[in-house]
């Protein structure tokens, strides 16, 4: 006899525990029946792919024996890794599109209004749709009134700047889950801990030493999200001489001019991460710090997955919208169009040149050193 009806059934090939153990389906101990069958369609960009892992604790919390299946980018695949809330991810490539959609699922969850993640809502085949599809004349529209405020977000500017809620509220609401929010999910396995703290012995870090992250990257949509240079190597020695930390650097392929003059001016105040890491490596490097200095970016959306303390910096996106989940400080641009979400800028000096670096120390020192009278 074949269990069907198991999470773990596969067809093509056997199950992992017949492959290890030899059990076969008569008296496995492992059989587990797939429930609701829920597809969530996240496909950009990873930082939001990431930080939408926080409905994966109230969707199980829901639907307890759910088969869910998530399908995304192929860049974002390894944000899955070890995450045991999701049963299968599927990239978006033509085995991908065609397991989706040949299967009917009891929900379908698309939140995002590009037009691609609602034109696969919109073919899916669900009992029940939340987020946004298409509509008849292939606009993108919401599936519910729950959908309605982040559609207009999308649209209006004014909308979005005047929003104080976070992403993570916003898909909660969305999706039909009770509050409260759950935390972005990311777990490093043993492997990658240990590669972590490989990387810190070659470079001298002490399990005792105050190690604080300074990432460099800002995305490729909105240039002006990354803070300057000059300020952060300010910042850098502010930390070194006021808190005698330890500077590990990161960033990007689009980082590395920046990264290098940082490490050529620092003179020996960073250690440099490296700009080529896989995802993954990246994650297991960012381990290393107690607290990362960062702007809205995936590395943001990382530490608070790894509940790592986070000091955000903001100027053209929306500070309201990031959750940090009680283990950060966020410092918004003191400038009257910040939250503008454009992608370039006139204004002299722009928002970012405007963060001072004594602020963001302030920020690093209360978090570090909660009580400290010299705050």
């Amino acid at each position: 006899m074949i269990h069907y009806d198991c999470r773990y059934y596969r067809g093509d090939r056997p199950c992992d525990f017949h492959k290890v153990t030899g059990v076969v389906c008569r008296d496995c101990p492992h059989y587990s029946i797939a429930g609701e069958k829920i597809l969530l369609i996240k496909l950009d960009a990873a930082g939001d792919v990431l930080r939408t892992t926080s409905l994966l604790p109230g969707l199980k919390k829901r639907f307890p024996q759910s088969f869910l299946t998530w399908i995304t980018r192929a860049g974002s695949l390894p944000l899955f890794l070890h995450n045991p809330l999701v049963d299968r991810v599927l990239p978006l490539q033509p085995e991908g599109l065609v397991s989706v959609l040949s299967e009917t699922f009891d929900l379908a969850l698309n939140l995002d209004t590009s037009p691609l993640s609602s034109s696969l809502q919109a073919l899916v085949r669900a009992g029940e749709k939340k987020g946004f599809t298409l509509d008849g004349s292939g606009r993108a529209a919401p599936c519910g009134p729950e959908a309605e405020t982040w559609l207009e977000m999308s649209v209006f500017d004014n909308v979005k700047r005047a929003n104080r809620k976070t992403c993570q509220t916003l898909i909660r609401e969305i999706s039909g889950l009770p509050p409260p929010d759950g935390e972005i999910v990311l777990n490093l396995s043993p492997e990658e801990i240990a590669r972590g703290g490989k990387f810190a012995q070659e470079n001298g870090l002490r399990a005792d030493d105050l190690v604080i992250g300074f990432n460099t990257g800002g995305g490729r949509r909105w240039k002006w999200k990354k803070w300057t240079r000059e300020g952060t190597l300010a910042l850098a020695r502010l930390c070194r001489d006021r808190l005698r930390a330890k500077i590990l650097l990161y960033g990007g392929p689009e980082e590395e001019e920046r990264n290098a003059w940082l490490v050529r001016e620092g003179e020996g105040l960073f250690i440099d991460t490296g700009c080529r890491n896989d995802l993954r490596t990246f994650f297991a490097l960012l381990n290393l710090s107690r607290l990362l200095v960062t702007s809205d970016t995936l590395a943001l959306h990382a530490a608070a997955g790894l509940k790592k303390k986070v000091v955000a910096l903001f100027g053209p996106t929306s500070a309201a919208e990031i959750e940090l989940y009680g283990r950060g400080e966020k410092v918004v641009a003191p400038v009257p169009c910040v939250c503008c979400y454009r992608p370039d800028c006139d204004v002299e000096p722009n928002c970012m040149e405007s963060i001072d670096p004594e602020t963001v120390f302030a920020a690093v020192h209360r978090l570090l050193l909660p009580e400290d009278p010299e705050r």
